[in-house]
């Protein structure tokens, strides 16, 4: 299906894996690349500099950078941000990320409705990162976001898809890619948010922990390809009650 591109704000991808690359590592860059195939990758830009060295040093031509607001607390340093970025020569994707809750990271939906409208209107591709809530959803429809990507989970708690019944809403509900970021703990878990009809996986915490970070990466490029080829096939009905032959009951042998 060479066809099926991830479109956002007018730019095609044929992956549909993200890296989220907070906790930044050499081998997970390079993992992310060539085992599982990412071409977007986020940047948080205070943490660009690190004991490692620039992350930009090794992010290969060709990837989309995806600036992120990590440390906003609020719609205008959000702003403040994603504008640095663009100085910086980021580009103009950005994804908003506004927290004022230190203990649970939990993104603070209507600030990032603001941060979405002024970035928006400002030329920016923006990727909202929210709490998955239909309401809040719609308005940063109406906002100019791009996409809308809701936690699966708490931020790099590997839980998996806690909040999956809200996000089947949305998928059902807003006709922007869904991209479920934040929590994926398994490449079962993305092939699950792929299956319900979630546009993309973004994933951190799962692969730079593995044990085996390259192997993981390419597990989590297989789940992810493997739900989407199931969800655009069309999956099996389920029958609550009772069987169903999957041969027909007829000409049974009788001694």
């Amino acid at each position: 299906m060479t066809d099926d591109k991830l479109i956002l704000g007018g730019h095609e991808f044929s992956s549909r894996f993200i890296l989220g690359s907070g906790k930044y590592s050499l081998d997970l860059i390079k993992a992310a690349v060539e085992q599982a195939g990412a071409q977007i990758i986020t940047l948080a830009l205070r943490r660009a500099n690190s004991e490692s060295g620039n992350i930009l040093d090794h992010i290969p031509e060709g990837i989309t950078l995806l600036p992120n607001t990590s440390g906003a607390r609020n719609a205008q340093e959000a702003v403040r941000i994603a504008r640095l970025a663009r100085e910086c020569g980021c580009g103009d994707f950005v994804k908003i990320e506004i927290m004022r809750d230190s203990k649970y990271l939990l993104p603070d939906n209507y600030e990032t409705i603001r941060a979405t409208e002024i970035l928006a209107k400002e030329g920016f591709v923006v990727l909202p990162y929210m709490y998955p809530d239909l309401n809040v959803a719609r308005d940063l429809v109406n906002a100019g976001a791009a996409a809308v990507m809701p936690l699966g989970a708490p931020i790099g708690s590997n839980k998996g898809l806690a909040t999956r019944e809200f996000i089947k809403i949305l998928i059902q509900e807003i006709d922007l890619p869904i991209i479920v970021d934040a929590g994926i703990g398994r490449p079962s878990q993305a092939c699950e948010a792929m299956e319900m009809g979630a546009a993309a996986v973004m994933a951190n915490t799962a692969i730079a922990t593995a044990g085996d970070i390259p192997a993981m990466a390419e597990a989590f490029k297989k789940a992810i390809e493997a739900g989407r080829t199931a969800y655009l096939s069309g999956l099996g009905r389920v029958i609550d009650k009772g069987a169903s032959a999957s041969s027909p009951l007829t000409g049974f042998l009788y001694q």
